[in-house]
């Protein structure tokens, strides 16, 4: 009996299945907010911060730019990570507009509502975030705090991750949404982004 224990064991390690070895998270050397956690860390924290509230899913255009009320879209989840670290992509956006104009698909310029376009913040992450791969087979490359960016969707990598390594995604997609943590990155074939801010 223990022999075949142990062969188990063997069959396991070396098909990889339920092991994988252990991936140290990525820690930045920037605390743009000062509050005595890096921003790698500190993004991560507030994505899972802003989806504990369990905001509904629902796109309306806000005066103040974030929303305000308990509605959001995938847009916030990223929005409200940068902004708790430090990073308001608010104003950011807007100054990367101005600056980079041609590169967005900007008519007439709307600070209120533009950090909020998936297209738009695919654009800024290119300008002002190190990019990184997009090969979901790298695992020790996405770390927990960095961005993905898909087609019409973007959330926050998880540090949770699938018996692969793969990391969970933290993001809002829909109004019927149980879970906002999943393992989806293996399940979408149109990532266009990966970056890390810090």
């Amino acid at each position: 009996m223990k022999k075949i224990l142990k062969l188990l064991v063997v069959i396991l390690i070396l098909t990889g299945c339920g092991h994988h070895t252990k991936i140290e998270q990525y820690h930045s050397r920037i605390d743009r907010d000062g509050d005595g956690i890096d921003d790698q860390i500190d993004i991560l924290k507030n994505a899972k911060a802003y989806v504990a509230t369990r905001p509904q899913y629902k796109s309306r255009y806000y005066e103040t730019g974030y929303p305000d009320d308990h509605y959001g879209v995938c847009t916030d989840v990223v929005g409200y990570a940068l902004k708790n670290a430090g990073y308001d992509l608010q104003h950011l956006v807007d100054q990367d507009i101005k600056t980079h104009k041609d590169d967005y698909h900007v008519g007439k310029r709307d600070p209120k509502i533009d950090f909020r376009r998936v297209v738009n913040l695919d654009v800024y992450f290119k300008h002002a975030a190190q990019s990184l791969t997009l090969d979901v087979d790298d695992v020790e490359a996405w770390q927990g705090g960095d961005i993905v960016v898909f087609t019409h969707h973007i959330g926050i990598v998880s540090a949770k991750r699938n018996r692969n390594g793969v990391p969970y995604v933290i993001h809002h997609a829909h109004p019927f949404q149980l879970f906002y943590e999943q393992d989806i990155l293996t399940k979408r074939h149109d990532i266009i982004g990966h970056y890390r801010i810090s």
